[in-house]
C-alpha cells in the first residue's frame, strides 16, 4: 500500500517509516522543512511538504494514497499550554481526512492519549468511551466511529520510550531534575503510568494500517502501571539528585509544561489489542530503558 504519513520524522513517527518500508509498503511522509525532507528521502520515502494547517495538501496526500497515518500533534503548543488549541486544530486535521477519504473504505489510523482515560479507579480497557469534550476526544470518536473508511485510533502511554525519545515526557522529567536539583514525584508518587516502546508502539501502526477493523481502539501499552515515583527514583540516582514529594501547590512552579498531566492516574491494559491483530511487545521496559542510561547522556 501508499500509506501517507503526517508526523513522519517525529518521534514514532521515524520508527513507522522504516517499519513500512521493511514490510513492502510505499511512504508519502509529511515534512514542514528542507530537513525533515531530506531525511525521509534518505530513508526511501517519497516527501510531501506542508503542515497541519495546509488543509488542501493534507486531503491531497490522503486521496493520492493507500491509507493514512495521522501521527503529527501540535505539540508545541500543547507544551505552551493551549493544549485544548492543539486537540482543536487536530480535529480539524481529522475531519478533513474523513471527509477526504469518505466512501472509499481506506485505512486511517488516528493517534490518541491513555492520560485520558486519568482517574478511573481501576485499569483502563479498549473498551473505555472517552467524551467528546476532552481534549483529543472528538477526534478520537469521530475516527472510530466513521462508517465508510477503515478507522481506527492507536492510544499511545505517556511514556513511549527509546534512544529515538528526545522531547517526549521522559526527556522532559530528566531535564526539569536536572535543572532543579530534585527529581520530583507528585504527592505520595503511586498514581500509575502505563508505558510502551517506541519500536512496538511503531509495529502496531503498521499493523493497525494492514489489518485493523473499522472501529478499532488500540492500546501501544507493553506495560500497565508504572508509579511516577518509580520512574522519579530511577531518574534521581541516575542524576545523584534526590527523589522527592512535589505537592499539589508546588506542581505548576516544578513541573512546568507537565503539571496538568503529571499527577494522573491511568493503568491501562493492551489484552484485547493483542488478541486483535497477533501484537506482543517485545522490546525493553520503562525503567530498563531509564537504567541503560542513554536519557542521562547530554
Amino acid at each position: 500500500m501508499k500509506v501517507f504519513v503526517t508526523g513522519a520524522t517525529g518521534h514514532v513517527g521515524s520508527a513507522l517509516v522504516p517499519e513500512l518500508l521493511r514490510a513492502g509498503h510505499e511512504v508519502v511522509g509529511l515534512a514542514r522543512s528542507d530537513g525533515s525532507a531530506a531525511e525521509l528521502e534518505a530513508q526511501g520515502a517519497r516527501v510531501l511538504r506542508g503542515d497541519l494547517d495546509d488543509l488542501d495538501g493534507l486531503r491531497k496526500g490522503a486521496a493520492e494514497s493507500d491509507a493514512v497515518v495521522h501521527l503529527a500533534f501540535k505539540h508545541d503548543e500543547m507544551y505552551a499550554g493551549d493544549y485544548q488549541g492543539a486537540a482543536d486544530a487536530d480535529l480539524t486535521v481529522v475531519r478533513a481526512f474523513l471527509d477526504e477519504l469518505a466512501g472509499t473504505g481506506k485505512p486511517l489510523v488516528g493517534t490518541s492519549g491513555t492520560l485520558s482515560y486519568s482517574d478511573l479507579g481501576r485499569t483502563a480497557t479498549e473498551e473505555e468511551r472517552v467524551p467528546d469534550d476532552s481534549p483529543r476526544g472528538a477526534a478520537r470518536n469521530a475516527i472510530i466511529d466513521a462508517r465508510d473508511v477503515r478507522g481506527s485510533v492507536v492510544v499511545l502511554p505517556p511514556t513511549v520510550h527509546s534512544r529515538l525519545d528526545t522531547a517526549g515526557f521522559i526527556p522532559i522529567l530528566v531535564g526539569t531534575a536536572r535543572a532543579t536539583g530534585i527529581s520530583g514525584y507528585p504527592g505520595d508518587g503511586t498514581n500509575r503510568w502505563s508505558a510502551g516502546h517506541t519500536l512496538d508502539a511503531a509495529r502496531l501502526y503498521r499493523l493497525a494500517v494492514e489489518k485493523a477493523p473499522a472501529g478499532s481502539v488500540l492500546h501501544a501499552v507493553a506495560e500497565e502501571a508504572v508509579t511516577t515515583r518509580e520512574i522519579a527514583e530511577v531518574i534521581g540516582r541516575k542524576l545523584g539528585v534526590p527523589a522527592e514529594s512535589i505537592p499539589a501547590e508546588r506542581a505548576q512552579e516544578h513541573f512546568g509544561a507537565l503539571a496538568f498531566m503529571v499527577s494522573r492516574d491511568a493503568p491501562t491494559s493492551a489484552e484485547r489489542t493483542k488478541s486483535l491483530l497477533g501484537w506482543e511487545p517485545t522490546e525493553p521496559g520503562l525503567l530498563e530503558d531509564l537504567e541503560a542510561g542513554f536519557y542521562f547522556e547530554r
